[in-house]
């Protein structure tokens, strides 16, 4: 037999095929640079490396030291934020960022491409340490570009199903027209369901004349053009009426992730959740009497809005937990006028508003809340509904208003009304919504039983690690495809 030392033997290349289709993966995960990207990627990261998959988890330095400490063996790789002129010293994850500084993040943000580009570089050279797969933010087009050159497929993360059917789009043409019409009509009517606020809220990220040169909608195109794969954090069971539209609108597979819900054992509580003063205050109020209001990290209300938010509960006469932000403009939450005079003295009896770090997922577990009135951003709208808690939604911008209008057609909810062109809302609408969830015999019990539908998807645990079986496997499947 003549021999070939130089190449593999067919053995050898057939023990390679076998560990790519059977044995472990190597996965890099690049979350965006915001906590609500990266607590849920984390959690994906430990579920993979839980099945005995290698996870690479990058992002900066400052962003990986703030991470709670993985609960599986994932490595952390930080790879450095650029300087850019103009942008606060350690801004690097988007809770750091004024609102008027943001493009200077974007700037910086791209400024990641080469040093991302280096450590693939790096890990592809090492045949022991070479990824599989890179999943990426759906911003990541410099990340999507380095996978392309190295031969390493990518998938994208995308935001819900719900958004991407409101996002603006072209109508289909050509041959393929016929195939995806029907799907086309029913995104164009979630479309135009949007309110003119929240179109005009949109608009800016289609802007290619930003400072930063490069549109979000530009970035988010390139990555979804250079990508192999699109995975998503949802399933047909959260969004029947949307996902199914996802891979015919944007012409790749699709693959879901399931919800990634947290543990409802508070796996990730920690700071000595048993002696925080807002647990020992639910601890005194009747079973299901308080709706917890909390707007998430970054929803940037001013101060006009916080002072009807703050109004509204005070009207609506319901028992509140408010765990409540800096507004926007307000230097300090201790400025006179960042809530409304007297609000906190006449209130004493009836809620408790907190200010800063809370423990929320002991919050939803306590059997004092009966309600959450939130923002709809994801994560908020999983914890919230893991624990089968009606909504009172306030959405203020990306992919909330879309969520708020899925749950609200779900009936686990209402919205606080609001005005068509600018979005305002005031005090009555804020004490309507919260009556009819927490105090409306009723109404409150439809609400309650449409929550518990929804809980039934959240809190199916093995559904949720059966998609992400299922998504191990269809990333084997498209590696042995390519």
């Amino acid at each position: 037999m003549i021999e070939f030392p130089d190449h593999p033997s067919l053995a050898t290349i057939m023990d390679a095929e076998s560990s790519r289709t059977t044995g472990p993966l190597h996965i890099v995960i690049c979350p965006w640079l915001a906590f609500g990207h990266l607590l849920p990627y984390l959690e994906l990261a430990e579920r993979l490396a839980s099945r005995g998959h290698r996870v690479s988890f990058v992002s900066t330095p400052r962003n990986l030291a703030r991470l709670p400490p993985p609960r599986k063996k994932v490595d952390l790789v930080a790879i450095p934020l650029p300087r850019v002129e103009g942008l606060p010293e350690g801004a690097e994850s988007t809770n750091d960022v004024p609102d008027e500084k943001r493009e200077l993040h974007w700037e910086a943000f791209d400024g990641l491409a080469a040093p991302f580009a280096e450590f693939l570089a790096a890990a592809c050279a090492d045949g022991g340490s070479r990824p599989d797969w890179i999943i990426a933010d759906c911003f990541h087009h410099w990340a999507a570009a380095a996978t392309a050159a190295h031969g390493v497929p990518c998938a994208v993360l995308l935001a819900t199903a719900a958004m991407l059917a409101a996002a603006p789009r072209q109508p289909p043409s050509g041959a393929a027209a016929a195939s995806v019409l029907e799907e086309h009509a029913a995104a164009e009517a979630a479309r135009l369901a949007v309110p003119r606020y929240e179109r005009d809220a949109v608009a800016p990220a289609y802007d290619g004349e930003c400072s930063s040169g490069m549109s979000v909608a530009e970035r988010w195109f390139l990555a979804l053009e250079r990508c192999t794969v699109l995975a998503i954090r949802s399933c047909v069971e959260w969004e029947p009426e949307t996902f199914p539209l996802v891979a015919p609108l944007l012409g790749k597979p699709v693959l879901p992730l399931g919800l990634l819900p947290p543990s409802t054992d508070g796996g990730r509580r920690g700071r000595a959740d048993g002696d925080d003063a807002t647990l020992r205050w639910l601890d005194g109020q009747p079973p299901g009497s308080v709706v917890y209001v909390a707007l998430g990290s970054e929803v940037p209300l001013g101060v006009e809005q916080v002072h009807e938010l703050a109004l509204g509960l005070e009207l609506s006469g319901a028992r509140f937990l408010w765990a409540l932000r800096k507004p926007t403009g307000a230097t300090a939450l201790q400025d006179d006028d960042s809530l409304p005079p007297g609000f906190q003295e006449r209130t004493s009896s009836q809620g408790l508003l907190t200010m800063g770090w809370v423990p929320q997922l002991s919050i939803l577990a306590h059997a004092a809340v009966g309600g959450f009135l939130t923002h709809c951003g994801r994560n908020s709208l999983i914890e919230g509904l893991l624990f089968g808690h009606p909504l009172v939604m306030l959405p203020v911008f990306g992919d909330q208003g879309p969520n708020a209008r899925q749950m609200e057609a779900k009936k686990v909810g209402v919205q606080v009304a609001r005005d068509e062109d600018d979005g305002s809302f005031d005090r009555r609408g804020v004490a309507a919504a919260v009556r009819a969830v927490m105090l409306d015999g009723e109404v409150r019990k439809g609400f309650v039983a449409g929550a518990r539908r929804m809980q039934g998807v959240v809190a199916d645990k093995e559904r949720h690690e059966r998609y992400v079986d299922e998504f191990v496997e269809q990333l084997r499947t498209y590696m042995c495809d390519r």
